[in-house]
């Protein structure tokens, strides 16, 4: 089966090595040269090169010159695995076998953006490996393969992406397995079941010490490593925060949220929240006083 690769990112990466060493038939990789708007962006050129894939680097794949390499290389199959834009109906209408996504999250809900992020950040106890069939909207196509997946207290960005990861890998060797054996089963989505993440702004990201304790240490680590971090406002000025501690004490109960209550050390600061205590353990340096109001 000819196969057509479409991504950018670290799951991208990992999804290309993968059918390397699966031997696929990858006739062509549509690529991107800079980051943009991913930040956990991989330059798949690289990988191409090594392996002599033919590849091409694009900006928007669905301008001419991607559409035109697209149809050129004739794929049974395109599998867009890292990839921000929806592919046109042109494009999706090219390979018989059709094309193939994926996004990390139990479809029909949690459609949409920052699948890992939005999971991470609302404190939701478990998420999934999904791969569908794509069609002209954002992941509402036929379900492929789905595994769900626990979300620990102690999960961030990055265990969580490798937890998912570990799974997606497999799934991809056994779909394209079922595809050889024309034995791939296909669920349709409920239409208008589920719900849609919207896009995330900076001011998503930045920690408002009203909040509760828990819901700060979520948004920590739903933005730490590889993500653009969480971020707090002192003197004018954005520190990022990495990873923090949650103190659960009722001993700061008539503490107003945002004291500074002790200092060790260069970080070791900790601040009232909503309820709780935070215990900042890995941020930008920042020099603040005891008794100061964030």
């Amino acid at each position: 089966m000819r196969v057509l690769f479409i991504g950018c990112v670290r799951s991208s990466e990992l999804f290309l090595n993968k059918l390397l060493q699966m031997k696929a038939d990858i006739v062509g990789v549509v690529t991107k040269a800079e980051a943009g708007i991913n930040a956990d962006f991989v330059d798949i050129g690289q990988i191409c090169e090594k392996n002599q894939l033919d590849y091409i680097y694009v900006k928007n794949i669905n301008e001419l010159e991607s559409k035109t390499y697209i149809q050129q290389k004739k794929p049974d199959l395109i599998l867009c695995l890292g990839w921000s834009q929806l592919l046109d109906e042109e494009i999706l209408k090219i390979p018989a076998e059709g094309c193939i996504g994926f996004h990390p999250a139990k479809l029909p809900y949690n459609r949409g953006r920052h699948p890992l992020i939005w999971a991470l950040a609302l404190g939701l106890e478990s998420t999934a490996s999904t791969f569908f069939y794509m069609d002209a909207h954002a992941d509402t196509g036929e379900i492929v393969s789905q595994r769900e997946l626990p979300i620990s207290y102690e999960d961030d960005a990055t265990s969580l992406y490798h937890k998912v990861m570990n799974v997606a890998v497999d799934q991809l060797e056994e779909i394209m397995n079922d595809l050889e054996k024309n034995m791939l089963q296909k669920i349709p989505q409920e239409i208008g079941g589920g719900n849609v993440w919207r896009k995330r702004g900076k001011r998503d990201g930045e920690i408002d010490w009203r909040m509760s304790s828990r819901a700060i240490y979520n948004l920590v680590r739903a933005l730490t490593k590889p993500y653009v971090g969480a971020h707090f406002v002192y003197q004018d000025q954005e520190i990022k925060v990495w990873k923090v501690r949650e103190i659960i004490t009722k001993e700061y109960d008539y503490i107003e949220p945002g004291k500074v209550l002790s200092v060790t050390g260069q970080m070791g600061y900790r601040i009232k929240a909503g309820d709780n205590v935070i215990e900042l353990v890995q941020c930008e340096p920042v020099h603040m006083e005891i008794g100061e109001y964030l």
